[in-house]
C-alpha cells in the first residue's frame, strides 16, 4: 500500500477557496437563471398585451371605415385637409344618381 500523503494548509486552503468559488459561481448562475426566465416572462405578458391592444385597435379602424364606406362610399380621406375625395367610381354614380 501506498504511503499517504497530507496537504499542506495552504494547499488545503487553496482546494477549499477552489471549491466554494465552484459553488458560488454555480449559485450566482442559478440566480441568474431564473432571475431570465423571470423577466422573460414578464416581457412575454407585456407583449401579449399589445398584441391584444393593436388587434382591438384594427377592430375599432375596421369598424369606422365600414360606417364610412357606407355613409360616403369608395374613396380617400387626406389628413392634411380633412376631406374626403370619393373615387372615380363613386363620383360617376353620384351623378347618375342625380340624372
Amino acid at each position: 500500500m501506498a504511503e499517504q500523503i497530507k496537504f499542506t494548509e495552504e494547499e488545503v486552503s487553496e482546494i477549499n477557496t477552489l471549491r466554494q468559488n465552484v459553488a458560488n459561481v454555480f449559485t450566482r448562475l442559478g440566480q441568474l437563471q431564473i432571475e431570465k426566465n423571470r423577466r422573460i416572462s414578464e416581457i412575454e405578458n407585456v407583449e401579449k398585451g399589445i398584441i391584444a391592444e393593436h388587434q382591438n385597435l384594427i377592430e375599432q379602424e375596421n369598424t369606422l371605415f365600414q360606417g364610412l364606406n357606407k355613409k360616403y362610399g369608395d374613396g380617400n380621406y387626406d389628413p392634411n385637409t380633412n376631406e374626403f375625395i370619393p373615387s372615380e367610381k363613386e363620383t360617376e354614380s353620384i351623378k347618375e344618381t342625380k340624372e
